[in-house]
């Protein structure tokens, strides 16, 4: 069984999944992809993994980097879970390219190089926003690119948690 709750965030509602013990998901109500990410049969539930997480969100919409992480469930394939593992090492206030993480990643695979856009594929897919902080992922030049919840909400964590951000760090359209 899947269970969910709802959070009320300064940036709109967000829901949060669990498989009873740890976070499954975590996204802006109405973003990109969310629609894949809640099952057929679920229900609303509070749950100590669900009060947590909450306390994660609460310390961290209040500017404060949390000193914890609550039980996550990184349910997909190797590939993307090795991608959310070094999301999760980007600190606060920090930010990290998909360029930079490809080349980690390579690294850690023992391969000569790894496609920043495959990265950029994982990074897109994550289901747990916010904690497994892919809104801190960048394009080469510093530009906001890429986020599933919106460039604008994007742009309001990264100033929140401090981050200077370029003046022109919109992407081109094209």
């Amino acid at each position: 069984m899947t269970y969910f709750y709802h959070y009320s965030s300064p940036l709109g509602g967000i829901t949060l999944t669990s498989n009873g013990t740890r976070l499954s998901g975590l996204w802006f109500d109405g973003q990109k992809y969310s629609g894949d990410l809640l099952p057929k049969e679920y229900e609303e539930r509070d749950l100590p993994v669900f009060r947590q997480s909450l306390h994660w969100l609460d310390l961290y919409f209040n500017g404060t980097a949390p000193d914890f992480t609550p039980p996550l469930l990184m349910d997909a394939t190797p590939f993307r879970r090795a991608v959310w593992e070094i999301l999760l090492t980007i600190p606060f206030g920090h930010t990290m390219t998909y360029g930079a993480i490809a080349r980690q990643l390579a690294g850690q695979m023992g391969l000569s190089r790894m496609s920043a856009q495959a990265v950029g594929g994982a990074v897109g897919h994550n289901p747990i926003s916010l904690i497994i902080p892919c809104h801190r992922v960048i394009g080469a030049r510093g530009s906001l690119t890429g986020y599933a919840g919106g460039i604008d909400r994007k742009r309001w964590l990264l100033t929140m948690e401090g981050v200077t951000l370029p003046c022109c760090s919109m992407p081109k359209k094209g």
